[in-house]
């Protein structure tokens, strides 16, 4: 059908943040943003990549009664439709027929609706199964070839996540004529991702001579958190219209048959982050908050040392949930220097969230006496010193069950790494916020968050102090590690771009310590299979980011 000169239409992207198996709440979700794209007069919307479901629903998907409410949630959405057209993420579950009967297969898909009436449907082509993904568990992949659709005389296509970032669906949507190629998405965060997604959307639009709108979801679900940064190209490959990264808004723009746009409204600020570090630290907040808040959970406690760990924790935990949800526990041993207690106090005053004092020599000394017997003839090590930090963590759960307080555990990247924590003691907790974050990181964001203040909200003198666990007299980190900055480069090689020792050995590092960093990264599996899962702002997180047998023998 020929395209009428002047031809345009608003399109509004509806970056929301969906509850995994919410799906009464996601419906309600949906159908705001679905009113205030009608309220802003917009002609088609668009929200997240399976969106009715929340993304990933994971396993969720092999239940009969959850795919069946699936589609009565869809069917809620399409009813509630008017001139408006929407296009809608679900799980499409469809029978086809086996020997011997019946079975579903299912598809990452989108609905494209209006009017309440599903006008079609397009099946993700392209499954990511790498990484944090694995959705060929999961789905089957959709035809090669699916429906053009046309909203105020301009053709329009759809796509979901995979399909553009590793495909290019708009090259063949392009030669079917559409003008406007809408991409759903699910996409994760993790440092650099935005300038990457920039770059992604900008190709495929000039390669194309089409216009991408691209809308992605924000939120914390688990370890992941989506960053939302919704955009729009132009026919040419220039951004026109950009959505606020890490919380919820509407892109409005409009679009012409000639592949111009023009920016309407954004609700929020667009993205002004002005580092990658900043981009890191609003994970850090939004990840923190959605897991606390959609696990059911007001206020969160914290075990606060004196180090920079708990006091980075303490201070995203303030911005994620306020200062009077973050409840601040010292619990000095007969090791703790008074200058390590007087700076835990000075953070929770300068952070002003609520604090006590809980010593744990008596504990500490009835387990010796306790053991006494049982340890006659052997010298104080590491037993004793672990001793301390499982004290210390029975503390924090007896106060979490008194309460109801999630515990958040204080473990940097680095220290997880190594095995530098103790099982059962300070790696106890419901969430581990700076999990994926390298000690030399650690550092910086605290550097970062003084910078923003204008005043040292983390003291001084945490900052400048050596690292120590002081679970022993003058014990400091760098006797059982090397300066972290060596240690996060050899660990950044070895974790993260998964290089051998003998790779790293070849760029000139010291084959002693490299040796002996990545035996303690392989042999330290099994403590962290046992953490709790944490927020992922790097390329490879520990836990279902990578994937390592706990059995392993392989040294390269």
């Amino acid at each position: 059908m020929p395209i009428k000169p002047g031809s345009a239409m608003r399109v509004g992207l509806a970056q929301v943040n969906p509850a995994v198996g919410d799906l009464v709440g996601n419906v309600a979700l949906i159908l705001r943003g679905y009113a205030a794209a009608v309220a802003a007069g917009c002609d088609i919307v668009a929200f997240p990549e399976l969106c009715i479901t929340g993304y990933p629903p994971e396993d969720l998907v092999l239940k009969p009664g959850f795919l069946a409410d699936n589609m009565r949630a869809l069917n809620t959405v399409v009813e509630a439709t008017g001139n408006c057209m929407a296009v809608v993420g679900f799980v499409d579950s469809v029978a086809v027929q086996v020997e011997g009967g019946e079975e579903r297969i299912l598809f990452n898909a989108a609905a494209v609706v209006q009017n309440g009436k599903i006008l079609g449907i397009y099946r993700k082509q392209l499954l990511p199964n790498y990484s944090v993904f694995d959705e060929e568990r999961y789905f089957t992949p959709g035809p090669s070839i699916q429906d053009i659709f046309t909203c105020n005389g301009i053709p329009f296509a759809v796509s979901i996540c995979e399909d553009l970032w590793v495909g290019d669906p708009t090259q063949q949507q392009a030669q079917q004529g559409a003008k406007l190629c809408i991409s759903i998405n699910g996409s994760p965060f993790h440092r650099n991702k935005p300038t990457q997604r920039d770059e992604l959307v900008s190709s495929r639009a000039r390669s194309n001579g089409v216009v991408v709108a691209y809308v992605n979801q924000i939120g914390g679900q688990d370890e992941l958190v989506f960053d939302g940064g919704s955009l729009v190209a132009d026919a040419h490959g220039v951004i026109q219209a950009r959505a606020t990264s890490f919380s919820e808004d509407l892109l409005v723009c409009d679009v012409t048959a000639q592949g111009d746009v023009v920016c309407v409204s954004a609700q929020g600020e667009a993205d002004t982050a002005s580092s990658e570090l900043e981009r890191v630290h609003a994970a850090l907040v939004l990840g923190t908050r959605d897991y606390v808040k959609k696990n059911g959970f007001t206020d969160v406690v914290i075990g606060l040392s004196g180090g920079i760990d708990s006091a980075l924790v303490a201070a995203i935990a303030v911005e994620a949930l306020g200062a009077e949800h973050v409840h601040g526990v010292s619990m000095p041993s007969r090791y703790s220097s008074d200058g390590s207690k007087d700076d835990a106090f000075s953070l929770a005053q300068n952070l002003k969230i609520p604090y006590q004092s809980v010593p744990i020599e008596p504990a500490f000394a009835a387990y010796l006496s306790m053991l006494e017997e049982s340890f006659a003839g052997k010298a104080e090590d590491l037993t004793e010193e672990n001793l301390q930090s499982r004290v210390r963590g029975m503390i924090l759960m007896a106060l979490s069950n008194k309460h109801g307080w999630m515990v958040l555990t204080t473990g940097n990247k680095s220290e997880l790494a190594v095995g530098y924590f103790t099982l059962y003691g300070d790696s106890v907790g419901g969430f581990a916020i700076i999990k994926d974050v390298l000690k030399t990181t650690v550092y910086e964001l605290c550097e970062w968050i003084n910078e923003r203040a204008g005043k040292p909200l983390i003291p001084r003198a945490i900052i400048d102090k050596a690292p120590s666990a002081e679970l022993r007299p003058d014990q400091r980190d760098d006797q059982s590690l090397p300066p972290y900055d060596v240690l996060d480069a050899i660990l950044e090689m070895y974790v993260e771009f998964d290089l051998t020792a003998s790779d790293i050995i070849a760029r000139g590092y010291d084959e002693v310590l490299v040796r002996r960093i990545a035996r303690l990264v392989d042999m330290n599996e099994y403590k962290r299979r046992q953490c709790p899962p944490g927020v992922r702002v790097s390329t490879k997180a520990f836990g279902k980011d990578r994937r390592l047998p706990i059995t392993n023998r392989y040294a390269g």
